[in-house]
């Protein structure tokens, strides 16, 4: 094998770049994140295996700035608008979870032999699930508005606020660890951490709105400064012994109030995923195989609790606060696996001293494992709540009233029309149906569509149609139509078509009127039929359709109003 350790930086650089694109192709089909490809890159591309990635500090350079742009962009998230949204459910739930898995996993950890302060930080880095990950799945489905999305982004919020302040706590830990930290003194430290708040507190009170907004003139120097402004900040703070990512986060949160704060996320995303890349990879390339080895056993035991406990426990919360136990099992999924933030938080461990190699390593595989799973288990939520619901009685209460809080009974809905879907299609047909004197049942998963159109006056009701249960127990004596509006591309990545669910579970329950589904491909259209709609709209070529003939009916009006002056006055010729 050649001596890959001699190849030029922008060799090995481009040689990582490459395999990253090809694993990412192939996580890619296999519907994995790319966290799992990077990290396999790591391994194959480090010493252990090619030896490809030998240049360790400038991929470590790279991998540093990836993480305080990370932190910076979570710290623009971080105001008090958004934490005060968070709610009761969400914060009791992820707050719950946090404080259970991190118990329960310090107490597996003491069970494996680890010593008390690496299952300290093992049992913590567990209670971490990715928000991003999570957010790309729920939307590639279709679900990120419904109640159990609403509530999964709720308590992911709040695992963020958790880790903000795990890692304040750490960095506090590793004060006068570092050696500059140490010729400062504690004291000093100290007196450098109010002075560097107070400073960050008159800038945000006096200069960040008028400064944002002068830049905001020219988008590039904008992210330009922000990325400056991240450096500067993750450098200042770790010069005064606080690290580089509290820094990151201290420079987010300085800018969080702006009302340019998600032009500089939007625009920071796609730098912050290629920078991430190499943290992965530096990871990867910085375990070692001949040691992950004897890890297999452990990871594999904190992986099934990860994936099984995880959900459990949100599960139990939900279902003891009133929620459906379908609610609290899909909410419950998304909690399935550790996150990016689990390995920041064990690296940052490793660099203080607190933990070894080895537990890094541990995490990580616990990471590949629990992310890979857990991917197909948010895909198929649908699908294994079917298959588990008879056994997850018992997380719920026999009236689960704050679900259906507000929504009055379901018997006594009477209707002439059902309209499933409240978007712009499904609100517009709604409230064209109401002005044409049919009384109109709005269904939607969405709270806040509820909310919405109660507020209108109109009658609502929160349900799912892909929930079985919620279908059967719908009235429909005396409805004459039932419209689903939901299209083709809100029902997202799920296996089962929700809309054919619908049609089976109301022709079974002995629903005899007329149903029509909205679709917006012609694939679904013979399905759709096949399955007992009596009528498919497809809004796209129907609005084109309508606008055609509008269009033709003007272009032939116009031509009467030209051609005919024309013939008139050759007729007085």
């Amino acid at each position: 094998m050649p001596d890959t350790a001699s190849l030029p930086l922008f060799y090995q650089i481009a040689a990582l770049l490459v395999l990253a694109a090809t694993a990412g192709l192939v996580g890619v089909a296999l519907r994995q994140p790319l966290i799992v490809a990077y990290i396999v890159v790591g391994l194959v591309a480090g010493p252990s295996a090619l030896g490809v990635a030998a240049a360790n500090e400038p991929i470590e350079l790279l991998a540093e700035l990836g993480v305080a742009v990370l932190l910076f962009l979570v710290g623009l998230k971080l105001d008090v608008g958004l934490i005060r949204s968070v709610g009761l459910v969400a914060a009791a739930t992820g707050i719950g979870q946090v404080v259970f898995t991190a118990l329960i996993g310090f107490f597996i950890c003491l069970a494996l032999g680890l010593d008390w302060l690496t299952s300290f930080y093992i049992s913590v880095a567990l209670t971490f699930s990715s928000t991003i990950i999570v957010i790309k799945l729920l939307s590639d489905k279709g679900e990120i508005g419904s109640l159990h999305g609403r509530i999964a982004l709720g308590f992911l919020i709040v695992q963020d606020i958790v880790v903000v302040l795990a890692m304040v706590v750490l960095s506090t830990l590793g004060i006068g660890t570092d050696a500059q930290a140490t010729s400062l003194g504690l004291a000093g430290t100290m007196l450098s951490a109010v002075a560097l708040l107070a400073g960050i507190a008159l800038f945000i009170r006096y200069l960040a709105n008028p400064l944002v907004e002068r830049l905001a003139h020219s988008p590039e120097l904008l992210v330009s400064f922000a990325i400056g402004w991240a450096a500067f900040l993750a450098a200042l703070g770790d010069y005064l012994g606080f690290g580089k990512e509290l820094g990151g986060l201290i420079a987010g949160v300085s800018l969080a109030s702006t009302p340019f704060r998600e032009a500089m996320s939007t625009r920071l995303t796609s730098l912050r995923d290629f920078l991430l890349l190499f943290f992965f990879i530096d990871l990867g390339a910085g375990l070692d195989l001949n040691l992950l080895g004897a890890d297999v056993g452990p990871a594999l035991l904190l992986s099934l609790f990860v994936l099984i406990g995880n959900p459990l426990i949100v599960l139990a919360i939900m279902g003891a606060m009133g929620y459906r136990k379908r609610t609290g099992f899909l909410a419950g999924l998304t909690v399935a696996q550790i996150s990016e933030f689990s390995l920041i938080f064990m690296a940052m461990g490793l660099s203080l001293g607190h933990v070894g190699e080895q537990a890094v390593g541990l995490v990580t595989l616990v990471g590949l494992v629990t992310i890979a799973a857990s991917v197909y288990m948010i895909l198929y939520s649908h699908w294994l709540y079917r298959l588990l619901a008879p056994v997850l009685g018992i997380f719920e209460r026999h009236t689960p009233a704050r679900e259906i809080e507000g929504q009055g009974p379901v018997a006594h809905r009477e209707a002439d029309v059902i309209v499933f879907g409240l978007g712009r299609y499904g609100g517009t047909i709604l409230q064209l149906l109401r002005e044409r004197g049919l009384r109109v049942l709005g269904v939607d998963f969405s709270p806040v569509a509820v909310r919405h159109w109660s507020s209108e006056g109109v009658d609502t009701l929160y349900g799912d149609i892909a929930d079985p249960d919620f279908v059967a127990s719908l009235s429909t004596e005396g409805v004459r139509w039932i419209i689903c509006a939901i299209p083709d591309h809100d029902l997202g990545l799920s296996q089962h078509d929700p809309r054919v669910g619908l049609i089976q579970a109301l022709r079974t329950g002995g629903f005899r009127g007329h149903i029509a589904v909205a679709a917006h491909r012609d694939s679904s259209i013979r399905r759709l039929q096949e399955a007992g709609a009596d009528l498919v709209v497809m809004p796209f070529r129907d609005a084109a359709v309508q606008a055609v003939d509008l269009v033709m009916g003007e272009q032939r009006k116009a031509e009467v109003e030209i051609v005919e002056p024309e013939q008139q006055r050759e007729l007085a010729l």
